[in-house]
């Protein structure tokens, strides 16, 4: 296993409009390929759109979810993966052979695609199914994993992720500035975000606020550490349907430190190289090693019925 430099992204999609995002997906990845990256990844839902979504009904959502991985957004991916000789990572929305309805995010190469992960608590639409599996796949000799949004926040699945193999883990969002029991979360006026060239200052204080980038500062470096896994978090920037997301995608190392992070208001991507050996040296890998299962493996699994509402979806507070 050698070095890996790996682009992260964000971008200010469009609903619905797969041309505008694929056209913006290709060239980022062309500039990502031009800097020497191996990798690149997009947001949740970043061929598609994704708040948007909570207004559709079932017919809606299978006129815009695609077979995957023979759809026409898969097989764009993989042309401009083969363009430009990069591997890429997108998310949109997919339907199987008896119409069930997913929200997937994929890997894809020249070769075709490497790997899907069906979001495990998928929560926009009522018609989507939940995923059912654990998503461990290889690129260029790193095991690699991928977490959906709400899958990072259900701690188990980090950690489950990692027992099997992962040393990357892909967590691609759509997320921050929504309302929340905690302190100083909500949403951000859009007003700001119009306004940004003239009064780039008050948006930037918002973003960075508890209703953004302080409150994944609270447990994003932890997933990182706890488990001594590289983390690629990627978050759009800009309006998602009526909502305000602050970007800030980022990579971070298996100490927990950020390496590299977008803090524009641009449509753009950073970069930062991967090392094996920071993996055995952070301190989550000795404490995986002193793990005694035998003292939780009935706590951890006991049986309970899973609450997956998020309540500001329907209520407009979390």
């Amino acid at each position: 296993m050698e070095k890996l430099k790996i682009a992260t992204a964000q971008f200010a999609h469009r609903s619905a409009d797969k041309a505008y995002n694929l056209a913006v997906i290709e060239r980022l990845a062309a500039q990502a390929a031009a800097e020497g990256a191996d990798v690149i990844a997009f947001h949740e839902c970043s061929v598609t759109g994704y708040t948007f979504a909570r207004h559709l009904d079932r017919q809606d959502m299978l006129s815009i979810a695609e077979v995957v991985p023979n759809g026409e957004s898969t097989q764009k991916l993989i042309e401009i993966a083969t363009k430009y000789d990069i591997i890429i990572l997108a998310g949109l929305f997919e339907k199987d052979e008896h119409n069930n309805l997913y929200k997937p995010y994929v890997c894809v190469d020249k070769n075709g695609l490497i790997a899907k992960h069906r979001k495990l608590h998928p929560f926009i639409n009522p018609h989507l199914k939940a995923g059912d599996s654990y998503t461990i796949f290889d690129i260029k000799g790193w095991k690699c994993g991928i977490l959906i949004c709400y899958d990072n926040n259900v701690i188990e699945n980090v950690r489950a992720t990692k027992l099997l193999g992962a040393d990357i883990i892909f967590m691609p969002h759509v997320t921050m500035c929504t309302p929340s029991t905690r302190p100083g979360a909500g949403f951000v006026n859009p007003d700001l975000w119009e306004n940004r060239e003239f009064d780039p200052t008050s948006l930037r204080l918002e973003f960075e606020s508890m209703k953004g980038r302080s409150w994944l500062m609270k447990w994003l470096p932890a997933r990182a550490f706890d488990n001594a896994v590289y983390v690629v978090f990627s978050n759009p920037i800009g309006m998602d349907d009526d909502q305000l997301k602050n970007g800030c995608s980022m990579i971070l190392d298996p100490f927990g430190d950020i390496l590299a992070e977008c803090r524009t208001f641009e449509d753009s991507f950073v970069t930062a190289v991967l090392f094996p050996e920071k993996v055995e040296q952070a301190g989550g890998y000795r404490y995986i090693k002193a793990r005694r299962p035998e003292l939780y493996r009935h706590i951890i699994g006991q049986f309970h019925t899973p609450d997956q509402q998020v309540a500001w979806l329907h209520t407009g507070e979390d």
